[in-house]
């Protein structure tokens, strides 16, 4: 028998399957703004970057614990508030994170969603992309034409203002 994600309260111990529905409905959410976009191909690191920083998003700001039954068109003002340039959105995910913790803690049952999430939010942390250097002087680049210097960036910093765009351009 199949349990979903989140809405699954009872772990009967008899090795019956808890499906992470809310995860994978936030990543398919951000899959789908992503792919509206068309800001980089669905293959490439950046599009993961893009789509596990905005799963994130959508799912850590779900604090009812409604996502399967969240209208998109009416969350779109607050995912665009939490990932706009301005807000300390790594700081966000990490406290999120542990306020999911500690419910999940609270019902003692394992949480496949917040499992899923926090490895999202490990391979944001801790893959390096390498992208333009947006702190660069214009100009000071030995390069080819069009090209500048380009630095390492955290998959995050890179994922977050492409999943922001997509989400304007929806």
């Amino acid at each position: 028998m199949l349990h979903r994600g989140r809405e699954s309260t009872d772990d009967t111990g008899d090795g019956e399957l808890t499906v992470p529905m809310a995860w994978l409905y936030a990543e398919y959410i951000a899959d789908e703004l992503l792919r509206s976009g068309d800001l980089m191909p669905p293959t490439s690191f950046e599009f993961r970057a893009g789509r596990d920083a905005l799963a994130l998003t959508v799912f850590l700001s779900d604090t009812e614990g409604e996502l399967s039954g969240i209208r998109v068109i009416t969350q779109l003002e607050t995912w665009l508030s939490l990932t706009a340039y301005d807000q300390p959105w790594q700081e966000w995910v990490q406290g999120r994170l542990a306020d999911v913790a500690r419910g999940a803690a609270g019902r003692g049952t394992p949480d496949p969603d917040l499992e899923l999430a926090r490895e999202a939010w490990r391979w944001l942390r801790e893959t390096e992309l390498l992208a333009p250097d947006l702190d660069a002087v214009p100009g000071g680049a030995a390069g080819g034409e069009g090209e500048g210097p380009e630095v390492w960036t955290p998959a995050w910093e890179l994922g977050l203002p492409l999943g922001h765009l997509a989400i304007h351009l929806f």
